[in-house]
């Protein structure tokens, strides 16, 4: 496989990534009102609180995400361009715009995970039999 369809496919699974942490809080809080079980199960919760715990501390950190340094290297090898910033950081610039020092994002990520604490808090997972 080409260095580009790898970067391409690290690219992918980031976003997939970014998705979840995004939308598992949202996806936690209705699927409790409307009574969807599977967002109670202790595998899926526990996903959810470890992701973005990781991405809060790597930003306090100041480190960016092994998917962005993965797929940087990937299309360094294939001869691309990489980002000049971490990931989000790219990403929400071309969406709206704007920018902002690294401490924000991480003020944000926080945020969102006390929300998810939170969560974990107000619907407790549940551990199956």
């Amino acid at each position: 496989m080409p260095y580009q369809t790898l970067a391409d496919t690290v690219l992918l699974l980031h976003f997939g990534v970014v998705l979840f942490v995004l939308l598992g809080l949202p996806a936690i809080i209705i699927g409790n009102k409307v009574g969807w079980s599977w967002v109670n199960g202790f595998g899926v919760r526990l996903a959810h609180l470890l992701a973005i715990v990781v991405v809060a501390l790597q930003a306090w950190l100041e480190q960016y995400c092994p998917l962005t340094i993965l797929e940087s290297w990937l299309r360094r090898q294939g001869g691309q361009s990489v980002y000049a910033s971490s990931f989000i950081e790219h990403w929400v610039q071309r969406v709206l715009y704007y920018e902002a020092p690294l401490w924000v994002f991480a003020t944000i990520y926080t945020g969102f995970g006390l929300l998810v604490v939170w969560a974990w808090w107000r619907y407790p997972p549940q551990v199956s039999k």
